[in-house]
């Protein structure tokens, strides 16, 4: 009898709210196992733990502070243990850099930590992290970088935010250059206006933002995490494995 095949492993940064939970949730469903991150909240990280794990797939949690990146050698420390002791493994197959936050502010007014703050979580933590997992990374894997479209389209108050995410765009395009020889796809998704707590939750709780946003979006509506975790974990799929170094966005059809 023939042994059976092993789920594949996905890492997931800011796995445990808003687009990284459903993420997970998503591919849990699709018969992959997940290792997660969240930064400090370890009850919310639990609860996704126990939602992966009822549909059927095992999962990690693993605190980290993408922002930081003094404290990656001790993440890839503990993911290589715990791909060791759970899986029996010394490679994950999937890398997603989701985690982030939202700074909203004018350019005149925007502070030189503001701009910091998002240079650490979304470019130098997205570059970083990768480089310090690439050891842990299966050859014929796949990385998804996540953008926005506020690298496409212009809103007033997201000058450096979206800086950053022109910065990520950029970057999964070297990434996927320089792996290839690994056989590592590397592609972006650029999620339009979500309702989500992000940001604050102004998309969700705002209800003329929201209307706005809608009125300006081809679909007609504003986006739902269910619409981003749906494209990230198609992705990822086998069947998808000639995508590479592409920006797809998710937004509707946001200002076309």
């Amino acid at each position: 009898m023939n042994a059976p095949i092993p789920n594949p492993i996905a890492l997931i940064t800011g796995g445990s709210r808003g687009l990284g939970r459903n993420t997970a949730l998503k591919l849990a469903a699709r018969g992959v196992d997940v290792v997660f991150t969240y930064r400090s909240r370890a009850d919310e990280a639990k609860a996704v733990l126990a939602d992966i794990e009822r549909l059927g797939a095992r999962a990690v949690a693993l605190p980290l502070d993408v922002g930081d990146s003094r404290g990656f050698p001790a993440f890839v420390r503990a993911v290589r243990e715990r791909l060791a002791s759970v899986w029996a493994r010394e490679r994950f197959d999937y890398l997603v850099n989701n985690a982030g936050i939202g700074i909203h502010a004018p350019f005149t007014e925007t502070t030189e930590a503001q701009f910091d703050e998002l240079m650490n979580i979304h470019l130098k933590g997205s570059f970083f992290l990768t480089q310090a997992l690439l050891p842990l990374i299966a050859d014929g894997g796949r990385i998804v970088n996540l953008s926005s479209g506020l690298a496409r389209f212009a809103l007033p108050g997201h000058a450096a935010y979206a800086a950053m995410k022109g910065g990520v765009e950029v970057l999964t395009r070297y990434l996927a250059k320089e792996l290839g020889p690994r056989g590592i796809a590397v592609n972006v998704v650029a999620p339009g206006a979500i309702e989500t707590d992000f940001g604050g939750g102004a998309v969700r709780d705002n209800a003329g933002l929201n209307q706005f946003i809608a009125a300006q979006t081809a679909l007609g509506r504003v986006g739902q995490a269910d619409d981003i975790g749906d494209a990230i974990s198609t992705l990822l799929l086998p069947q998808n494995r000639w995508i590479n170094a592409q920006r797809i966005e998710v937004s509707g059809g946001m200002f076309l």
